[in-house]
């Protein structure tokens, strides 16, 4: 005896182009929080900042403070004298004017 073939109807789902509400990655909110700062911050104050602010809030990270700060160090690094960022001691970051 043949089996029936189950027809159901799935609705194709696409991805959306533009997002209403565009998320923000640590990097830029943390570009954004040192651009409104008067002074360099550490790694620790930025993420507080950006949470306060609802910029960026960590997605359930337990240390989101030593990720952020090896993104920013690792941009120094790579992009060299075209980065946003710069250490002006050891653990705080200003932006490159």
């Amino acid at each position: 005896m043949p089996r029936k073939k189950k027809t159901t109807t799935k609705k194709k789902t696409t991805r959306r182009k533009h997002r209403a509400v565009s998320k923000m990655s640590a990097l830029e909110a943390a570009a954004k929080v040192l651009a409104e700062a008067a002074e360099p911050l550490n790694a620790k104050q930025l993420i507080e900042r950006m949470a306060e602010k609802g910029y960026w809030t960590s997605p359930a990270g337990r240390t989101p403070s030593a990720t952020l700060s090896a993104a920013l160090q690792r941009e120094i690094k790579t992009k060299g004298k075209e980065a946003r960022f710069r250490k002006t001691e050891r653990g705080r970051f200003a932006l490159r004017a």
